[in-house]
């Protein structure tokens, strides 16, 4: 759904009454989407039908000889914003903007594995406390984020101060301390090796004061590399990521993660993949998170068909635990 039709307007962009009108280039951009969802058998589905319409704007324009940007995003139109960004592109010196959900730094490359749909993860079950193997240590809430490219390879950091919990006025509120992550991603043309794609990232955030540890704040560290190769219609991908938690009794998340997509045609798309997360728990046996998805998709012009089947067993570290999503979606983007 990012390949939005978009419809192209001219708008006034709003001011403060001290502040010069700025003329501003506004686009509309949408997408609705229906989904059957079924459920693991031990799971209350209720009605198995949704429909999701999602409205994004965005507004740009030259101020002081550099363009300023405006995104807002929201999910079930009219219902609220879900994400929004307000960007500075500033040439040579790169991107400096603030975002509220729309996706900065390491979170933006949480999982590059190919896939056909959605990721092999979707719609699995999250115990408390777990990040479900991916990594991004601050966030897409309240942070700032940087974003340029130098000699093929693009840096994109993101930083926050206090929790990534906002008030309905944007200031930080609940427990956590501040956060800093960035990934670096680049292409193997520079060594002669076509169709590479490739990015690592690290990340640290103070989780908060613990009680074996009074008035110091432990830190919880994020890392990832990935790699994918592209060879003629089929795509084949590799990922590696640790979460290491500073809380009292918390797990080590050790993620090892792969996958293969193939384009049969223009239209239609196929997509298997694994993926084990070994729990390191701090006080009991290391449990060993086992998953597997496959993934079909479909385009018609605007109009996507897709459908995924994920399954796990020992979900989120707990032995015996198993659960599965199966979802067939049908979107229609203007």
């Amino acid at each position: 759904m990012n390949n939005f039709k978009k419809v192209g307007l001219t708008a006034l962009a709003g001011s403060l009454a001290i502040t010069p009108a700025i003329a501003a280039e506004m686009s509309v951009s949408g997408a609705t989407l229906l989904t059957y969802t079924s459920r693991d058998s031990s799971e209350v589905t209720g009605n198995p039908m949704g429909m999701k319409t999602n409205l994004a704007f965005t507004a740009s324009g030259d101020v002081n000889g550099m363009t300023v940007s405006y995104y807002q995003a929201s999910v079930d139109a009219f219902a609220g914003m879900s994400s929004a960004r307000l960007s500075i592109d500033m040439g040579d010196m790169g991107t400096l903007a603030f975002d509220q959900g729309s996706g900065s730094g390491l979170a933006t490359i949480d999982d590059k594995t190919p896939t056909a749909a959605e990721e092999i993860w979707d719609n699995i079950d999250n115990a408390s406390g777990t990040t479900n193997g991916l990594v991004g240590a601050a966030g897409n809430t309240g942070v700032f984020n940087y974003i340029n490219s130098f000699g093929g390879l693009t840096l994109n950091v993101a930083a926050r101060s206090g929790s990534g919990t906002r008030n309905s006025d944007g200031a930080s509120s609940g427990s956590g301390g501040s956060a800093m992550d960035g990934a670096i991603t680049g292409s193997g043309d520079m060594m002669g090796l076509d169709g590479l794609s490739w990015g690592v990232g690290y990340g640290v955030a103070d989780s908060g004061d613990q009680s074996d540890n009074a008035g110091v704040e432990d830190t919880d560290n994020h890392a990832t590399i990935f790699a994918n190769y592209a060879m003629g219609p089929a795509t084949v991908g590799y990922q590696k990521s640790t979460i290491d938690f500073g809380g009292n009794g918390s797990a080590r998340e050790e993620v090892d993660a792969w996958g293969i997509a193939f384009n049969v045609n223009d239209n239609l798309s196929v997509s298997y993949g694994e993926r084990e997360i070994e729990y390191g728990k701090a006080s009991a046996t290391h449990v060993t998170e086992d998953g597997e998805g496959i993934a079909i998709a479909y385009t018609m012009g605007s109009m996507k068909i897709a459908g995924n089947r994920n399954e796990v067993s020992n979900n989120a570290g707990t032995e015996g635990s198993n659960d599965q999503n199966t979802e067939i979606a049908v979107s229609f983007a203007f």
